[in-house]
């Protein structure tokens, strides 16, 4: 480096002794001056582009989706039956004989039924509920029911074309010491809004964890910053903090034919979050790190102030251990034991709401809203388990994830933690299993891959920012099957052709909110917004990376 530094200095000797030679003007001082600060800006330009190391990719990616939507009770029109229903109660004293009985004495008074609705809350809603009893309140569900049901229908779209751009940044900061990041873009076509129509799938509401994970618009967004300090005090240990490397962790990396690029396991974590990880590596094949993050920050620009003590939320967070027992770029063994703390009833972020939660009344306009959660609801325990090798042409791995949930008595216009609203919520246990495999061709080129996970019925984990335009599939309670495509075109240049199908069996895939509803079999489910009971999709992309 120490040339830098030569180079200014001759060429400043040098105009100095330029100067005494020749008594130069006030112009001509100036101009040989403007002359010497281009030199020296350029310069520091190339000396900054020597620190930096830039790469990235592009893709063009096209779908073809089919989905379906079971026979259900429109859960949104069933709130406002009952949010009607207890209007007429509390102005006659008596249950209505019908819901058109209820219509016209809202017409009637329609003044006071817009006081009603304007100050109702969910703790009232919540009261007024608790104040039937469960034979009344049985007794007005079956009475509303079958003027809330929606025959099953449709969901396709039959062309759905998307661009990705990603720019990743690498740069030696001192000795030890280096920076990350990744920029990314992610849009539909046609579409740089940034926000979407809420529609009861996890990747239509868009939150701090997922906002290049799924389409979002034709901004840069910061996926990626981090410093990493490593060889601490000349040991194992290393320090790295900042936005993390949370997503595209292994499997999920094989089916994409990239390399892995997240620590966490992908089945379980794919979200970006802020946080913190100390690491040790017990080998050269082996690193145990201890992880924190935060999903939700109370005391910021939530409006925390505004409220009582008693009354404020509390930081959402994450803690856990992530361990590559081994990891010789043949074989991956890796174990996460996690616990995430005082989960809210969602994340900051914004939406646009077609309903209002408590009064389930339609919203006359798509506004843009922030969000902000209303409620802790409790704790929750992740782990998972993966195994992953290669064996001459073939990549395989095996995957085992469970979580259990520690509920606190809270519920919302949502739900509570795996509960309906008005219910009081219950310790549950959900699992998955993943398997896939993926063949090498002798050409060195092609690669042809399948996989099939399975959710159970009280499944979840955080895998919002997962890059699966229909949902998260290793969120999905039921079964989902995938098989590609990946052949090499030319060096850099990657052709991807995949089919997914969906079967779901449970409602509230992707959601820790709310109680499970079976999707076949039995009475439809009451749902709060339509949910898939199968989805497929077809895709073909190609990526540019350089």
């Amino acid at each position: 480096m120490r040339w830098l530094m030569i180079v200014p200095a001759l060429v400043l000797v040098t105009t100095f002794a330029s100067a005494q030679k020749e008594p130069a003007g006030d112009e001509d001082l100036e101009a040989r001056l403007d002359e010497l600060e281009e030199r020296l800006a350029k310069v520091e330009v190339k000396a900054a582009k020597d620190r930096l190391n830039f790469s990235g990719d592009f893709r063009f990616e096209a779908h073809s989706i089919s989905a379906s939507i079971p026979d259900h009770f429109d859960g949104m029109r069933l709130q406002k039956g009952i949010v009607d229903t207890l209007f007429y109660y509390g102005a006659t004293g008596q249950l209505p004989a019908s819901p058109q009985q209820v219509q016209q004495f809202i017409a009637a008074n329609y003044g006071s039924y817009q006081y009603f609705t304007g100050s109702l809350t969910y703790a009232k809603l919540q009261q007024a509920m608790g104040a039937f009893p469960p034979a009344m309140q049985q007794a007005l569900m079956a009475s509303l029911l079958p003027h809330v049901f929606v025959r099953g229908y449709d969901a396709d779209n039959s062309a759905l074309y998307t661009n990705r751009l990603r720019l990743s940044i690498n740069a030696a900061v001192a000795e030890n010491v280096k920076f990350s990041g990744r920029l990314s873009m992610y849009k539909v076509f046609g579409d740089s809004t940034g926000v979407q129509v809420f529609n009861g799938q996890s990747n239509s509401f868009n939150i701090d964890g997922n906002t290049v994970g799924v389409p979002n618009g034709d901004q840069l967004r910061v996926e990626r910053a981090y410093f990493d300090w490593t060889n601490i005090g000349g040991t194992g240990l290393y320090l790295s903090a900042g936005r993390r490397p949370s997503s595209g962790g292994p499997p999920m990396h094989l089916r994409q034919g990239e390399m892995r690029s997240g620590s966490p396991m992908g089945s379980l974590i794919d979200f970006q979050f802020d946080g913190v990880t100390l690491g040790y590596h017990l080998s050269e094949h082996s690193t145990a790190r201890l992880c924190w993050g935060l999903g939700y920050e109370s005391g910021f620009g939530n409006g925390q102030v505004l409220r009582q003590p008693a009354d404020r939320l509390k930081d959402a967070q994450f803690a856990g251990i992530n361990w590559d027992i081994w990891d010789d770029g043949t074989t991956l063994a890796q174990v996460t034991v996690a616990r995430a703390f005082n989960l809210t009833d969602g994340f900051n972020g914004l939406i646009v709401l077609p309903n209002n939660p408590v009064t389930g009344e339609a919203i006359g306009a798509p506004l843009v809203m922030r969000f902000s959660p209303s409620a802790n609801l409790g704790d929750m325990d992740i782990a998972g388990a993966l195994l992953m090798r290669t064996d001459g042409p073939l990549d395989w791995f095996v995957n085992f994830n469970y979580i259990k949930s520690h509920p606190d008595n809270v519920t919302t216009p949502f739900g509570g933690l795996f509960a309906d609203p008005f219910t009081v919520p219950e310790s549950h246990s959900g699992t998955m299993y993943y398997l896939g495999v993926r063949y090498n061709l002798p050409n060195g080129a092609t690669q042809i891959g399948a996989e099939f996970n399975h959710g159970s019925e009280y499944w979840f984990n955080f895998t919002p920012a997962q890059d699966d335009i229909i949902a998260p599939k290793t969120a999905t309670r039921g079964d989902v099957i995938e098989v590609y495509l990946l052949h090499q075109i030319r060096k850099n240049f990657l052709f991807r052709l995949g089919y997914i199908n969906y079967d779901y069996n449970y409602s509230g895939s992707g959601w820790h909110l709310g109680a499970p509803k079976k999707l076949s079999g039995g009475q439809p489910p009451v749902l709060g917004f339509p949910t898939y009971d199968g989805a497929s999709m077809i895709s073909a992309s190609f990526t540019a990376r350089f």
